[in-house]
């Protein structure tokens, strides 16, 4: 192919390429419908209400309408035909450039090296015509560092896949000889059932909130003999269910994969989303349980990734930030074992375990002490930490579960923060700082002798624990696929 049509053998070889002519049309559709809609609307009304399509003095007019817009689409098609033109891409000497405008010129480049992640992404209208988007997240971007729409769905492909191998250290970084990667295999570890996910959904917190605000308003409409109460839950019962289809379509046929260039996560209905995380690159996690899914056994869990918390919109880094939307105790040790390969402990499963479900001091925990049961009188014998050799785990909640997991290295900074209460107990509460996102580890009212002491202790893990990180390539820091966790084996679950 030529690179007017977005590819070519070797899109690696420091060739600039084009994205597909079609880019500009799919990301400005709603400028066409609205160019459509204003000069419509009057002939679509009077249709509708059964009188003349087109009224008195029209033909006078017609030419008048015809050449404004047929100027206003000609103007449109003509800008999206030099935002074609003007957008190109490189991907060379270690860095993937995008060139963008053809009046405000822009030029974005992504190291290699410091690759976060890369999602693939697919709206409804991209689908259609066989195209995606590219996101590549950059540690320190804030932002996604590049974004390339639209290319080829199997265009896409081929390029994560040759800046994965590159971004790992499967495949040397600046060298055009060194070509593109082939797609690296992938074997399937889990698949969430959408009546789970459905089930979970119902489950959920907002659920019960709702419930709980149809049946004051049931009261309060009988108490005062007024039924004006009801139509409060209208609205409510709207934005819920908005908010159950954005995160059923959001969660639905999600399905995780290991493969050598990271961690493959799938879901979509209509819009569908593929991401590829690096285990290395992600800085914290989170487990947690609601209430209600506790006799099920369910768990969801979330990840800080650089350049994720910062995401478009709210809907949008909930999703990317899920590592499992619902998932039973076996699936939580299966995302553990591909997140930290080496857990840092021979009891990883035990371990991890008591940080999910334990109470008191098993399994090495340390909680907060007896003498400050008043400040926490149902979480004091839950809320606390201990560390493995490789990671902090930091656990909270009687009936909200919680356990946080910050990789050594991933540790940021450290502040410890005792108020005036807290003084009184001799308890304080230990943050670590990691980059943004959904995952804030923080300990609660542990003594204060114990605070300091893991104060000094994770400082030093964390500077050690750095200076054995001696390079960016995760793959290298990475640990062979056996784990403690002992994970999944038999392709992905469903049950």
């Amino acid at each position: 192919m030529t690179a007017g049509s977005g590819a070519t053998d070797n899109p690696s070889d420091g060739e600039w390429l084009r994205v597909h002519p079609a880019s500009p049309f799919i990301r400005g559709w709603l400028a066409l419908a609205a160019i459509g809609f204003f000069f419509g609307r009057d002939f679509a009304e009077r249709a509708l209400q059964g009188g003349p399509v087109f009224e008195d003095g029209f033909a006078g007019r017609a030419p008048w309408l015809l050449a404004g817009g047929g100027t206003v689409l000609l103007l449109a098609v003509l800008g999206f035909i030099l935002t074609w033109y003007f957008t190109r891409y490189q991907v060379s000497g270690g860095f993937v450039r995008v060139n963008t405008g053809f009046i405000f010129r822009q030029q974005r480049q992504a190291r290699l090296d410091r690759v976060q992640a890369i999602d693939i992404e697919q709206p409804l209208l991209a689908r259609i015509f066989g195209l995606a988007e590219l996101k590549f997240e950059v540690a320190d971007a804030g932002e996604s560092a590049v974004r390339l729409s639209y290319l080829k769905i199997a265009e896409a492909r081929q390029l994560r896949a040759t800046i994965l191998a590159r971004a790992s250290g499967a495949q040397p970084g600046g060298h055009s000889e060194a070509g593109p990667a082939a797609e690296a295999p992938e074997h399937p570890v889990l698949a969430v059932p959408p009546s789970r996910l459905a089930g979970s959904l119902l489950l959920s917190e907002q659920s019960v909130l709702v419930i709980l605000g149809a049946v004051a308003s049931v009261v309060l409409s009988a108490l005062a003999e007024n039924q004006g109460f009801y139509f409060y839950l209208i609205p409510a019962a709207l934005g819920l269910g908005a908010s159950y289809w954005r995160l059923f379509n959001k969660g639905y046929n999600f399905t995780a994969a290991v493969s050598p260039d990271g961690i493959r996560l799938r879901y979509g209905l209509l819009d569908t989303q593929a991401q590829t995380l690096p285990p290395g690159r992600i800085q914290a996690l989170r487990i947690v349980q609601p209430p209600l899914w506790r006799a099920l056994g369910w768990y969801r869990m979330q990840v800080n990734v650089a350049g994720y918390g910062a995401a478009d919109n709210a809907g949008e880094g909930s999703s990317r930030t899920t590592l499992l939307p619902v998932g039973r105790m076996e699936h939580v040790l299966a995302m553990l074992a591909l997140v930290l390969p080496d857990p840092g402990t021979p009891r990883a499963v035990e371990v991890f375990g008591a940080g999910l479900a334990g109470l008191d001091s098993g399994c090495g925990f340390v909680t907060t002490p007896r003498r400050a049961r008043f400040l926490a009188p149902f979480g004091w014998r839950r809320n606390g930490f201990t560390a493995t050799d490789t990671a902090l785990l930091i656990r909270s909640g009687r009936w909200w579960r919680e356990l946080v997991v910050v990789p050594h290295q991933r540790t940021q900074s450290i502040a410890l923060q005792q108020g005036p209460l807290a003084r009184r107990f001799r308890v304080a509460d230990l943050v670590l700082h990691t980059t943004a996102g959904p995952v804030a580890p923080r300990l609660v009212q542990a003594g204060v002798d114990q605070a300091r002491a893991l104060f000094d202790q994770q400082s030093a893990r964390a500077r050690l624990a750095r200076k054995r990180q001696t390079t960016e390539q995760w793959l290298a820091q990475v640990a062979p696929p056996k784990s403690p966790f002992n994970p999944l084996q038999e392709g992905p679950q469903h049950g």
